[in-house]
């Protein structure tokens, strides 16, 4: 699969869909494994025929990067129709390979990509198919290969079950996890380049330009964003770039550097991706890394999150 190809999957199941889903609440909880059957030995062919497939609904991964262990696992849901559905109760199983037995189920929750109204972009608000909301389940996968997805919604009593793109596990190797310490870049300031169009998609431009990674890595706290809302094929960096705008907001009393890196030379496709992505060993985007005092990750997301998802992950790095 191609860089920044990985996320495709979901720029096509969204495309069309006008964000006429339902929003869901921020941080809408992941429902009981109880209300999901027990994998109880069975393989992912038979659960799905005991629950029934359907081919109203499309599930589509928000990421293709997955490491051996836990995994925060994101995807949206869509109707046949291309609209996006904001409020199931959803769970994911897992299984290595086509002959692999299940694991799961994994409950998700919803997670609201909103921001609020002061903070959306027009290249946000023009975009009829900007992702509004994704799920969230947490995979664990013990081992490197091919991993075969379903999910599982739950409509009161009744149950239904939609395939979901494979992925691969172990990859992608080179991307900082959290608790290793993040490469040394140098991040384009307005400073450098005068004309903020040339580090900045977005309309109107962010407010994240000020500081150079560099110098302030290993000196405070950092919230590092790699995106590019004009370009996006993923669909969620416009709303991701907004939700990283109001959560700047909410800690400007802290010593927090908040840095938005685009992604393709020049903001061209054509010229390949800048050289900062590579060396964090990026192939996909949205990225973003919430790094502490001392340079080690602390959290790190391929795909959407929101502004209650970005709070928590930036407390966690704040001093005492």
């Amino acid at each position: 699969m191609p860089a920044i190809a990985v996320l495709a999957l979901l720029a096509v199941a969204a495309g069309g869909c006008g964000g006429s889903g339902k929003a869901a609440p921020a941080g809408a909880p992941a429902p009981a494994r109880l209300d999901f059957p027990a994998v109880d030995g069975r393989g992912l062919e038979q659960i799905a025929a005991d629950v029934g497939l359907t081919d109203q609904v499309v599930a589509s991964p928000t990421g293709g990067v997955f490491r051996v262990g836990r995994n925060r696992f994101g995807f949206g849901l869509f109707t046949v129709g291309r609209e996006q559905i904001a409020d199931a109760e959803v769970a994911v199983y897992a299984a290595r390979g086509a002959s692999g037995k299940a694991r799961g189920p994994f409950p998700a929750s919803g997670e609201s990509l909103a921001s609020e109204p002061a903070f959306v972009a027009q290249t946000t608000a023009a975009d009829p198919d900007a992702i509004t909301v994704i799920y969230t389940s947490q995979l664990r996968l013990p081992a490197r290969g091919e991993w075969r997805l379903l999910a599982v919604v739950r409509d009161g009593d009744e149950l239904s079950a939609t395939r979901m793109p494979s992925i691969e596990v172990g990859r992608f190797e080179r991307i900082p996890a959290p608790g290793e310490h993040a490469p040394l870049i140098h991040t384009p300031t307005v400073a450098d380049v005068g004309d903020i169009s040339r580090i900045d998609t977005r309309v109107p431009h962010s407010t994240m330009h000020d500081v150079d990674f560099a110098d302030v890595l290993d000196e405070k706290p950092i919230v590092l964003l790699f995106a590019t809302p004009a370009l996006c094929q993923s669909r969620v960096c416009g709303p991701v770039v907004d939700v990283a705008e109001q959560v700047k907001r909410d800690f400007a009393d802290e010593e927090v550097a908040f840095i938005y890196m685009e992604v393709y030379r020049d903001n061209n496709p054509n010229k390949g991706l800048r050289p900062q992505l590579k060396a964090f060993g990026l192939p996909s985007e949205p990225w973003l890394f919430v790094i502490d005092a001392r340079g080690r990750v602390s959290t790190a997301i391929e795909g959407g999150f929101g502004v209650e998802e970005l709070r928590h992950a930036v407390e966690r790095v704040l001093p005492g």
